[in-house]
């Protein structure tokens, strides 16, 4: 277990939101929290805290997500009697009913899956229902809903056409290095990055677009025979240097205007100039610029 020096915990403790003895409270994830740091600021084991968000008391909590600080009782519940404080031992049941958002998903959506409405959703985890939903964010599902096992959306197997995607994974540094050699933003390259395949070189989607960047095929050819020369389809840099140049041949194309571009890359820069964006392109514009704050603004 991660140990700090007692004077960042006492600075945790705080800043962390207290439970009140009736009800839990929602607590915002800040920089450098753990669970373990959440759960001593307010006298709660990590298994406890855990239990009472769906989560094993491994999990990674992700900045800017909201974690629920049980009541005593709550925590109790959640451990299916066991004691809550600093002290106790006692391990946390199986997770049940936790759920980490994956790139492109929506509340309601999720929701839908759990049997919910999206507003009780919301209220569940403390979070705007209206406002853009994170990849990476922990949600606490209603009791007796689908388990994150089951109900965690695997990546779609499908026939894939040359270049085709390896294992691997980068970091939003390494994106915004590459970025930056190309001059695009960082930020902007590695939420989007992050939002199509959370920095992930093996996923293919069911349009067999694949790689950290999410390229199709023919933008992937388009951009070796335009913008970059021979690119190694194997590498995730690679990939995200394509995904990089085209975003930045898709800025040139709209003037400059990051929403248009961020909709282009997700929709079509014809369709979007033709159509509009559509309602889901909306979503996704507003996921990709929200994440922006967490990778530099």
């Amino acid at each position: 277990m991660r140990s700090l020096r007692i004077g960042a915990l006492a600075a945790l403790a705080a800043g962390a939101a207290c439970a009140p003895a009736s009800a839990s409270v929602p607590h915002t994830v800040q920089p450098g929290e753990t669970l373990w740091s959440i759960a001593a600021a307010n006298n709660l084991t990590t298994n406890a805290l855990a239990a009472a968000n769906g989560l094993s008391a491994e999990s990674n909590v992700v900045l800017g997500s909201t974690i629920q600080v049980p009541s005593e009782s709550e925590a109790a519940t959640a451990l299916g009697g066991g004691g809550t404080t600093a002290s106790s031992g006692t391990a946390a049941p199986e997770p049940m009913g936790g759920y980490v958002v994956q790139p492109g998903e929506t509340l309601s959506g999720i929701a839908a899956r759990a049997g919910v409405s999206a507003d009780q959703l919301g209220w569940m985890n403390g979070i705007d229902p209206a406002a853009p939903l994170l990849s990476g964010t922990a949600l606490k599902l209603p009791s007796g809903t689908v388990p994150a096992t089951t109900a965690q959306a695997e990546p779609q197997q499908v026939t894939q056409a040359p270049p085709y995607a390896t294992p691997g994974h980068t970091n939003s540094a390494e994106i915004s290095q590459i970025a930056g050699q190309h001059g695009v933003s960082g930020s902007l390259a590695s939420a989007i990055a992050y939002q199509e395949s959370g920095f992930n070189n093996g996923v293919v989607s069911s349009a067999n677009a694949r790689g950290v960047m999410q390229v199709m095929p023919g933008t992937w050819d388009w951009v070796e025979q335009n913008l970059s020369g021979p690119l190694d389809p194997a590498s995730p840099q690679d990939n995200v240097k394509a995904g990089t140049l085209y975003l930045r041949q898709l800025l040139q194309d709209t003037g400059g205007d990051e929403r248009m571009a961020i909709a282009a890359y997700y929709q079509g820069l014809g369709s979007v100039q033709s159509q509009g964006m559509l309602p889901e392109t909306e979503r996704y514009v507003e996921n990709v610029t929200a994440l922006r704050g967490r990778f530099g603004g």
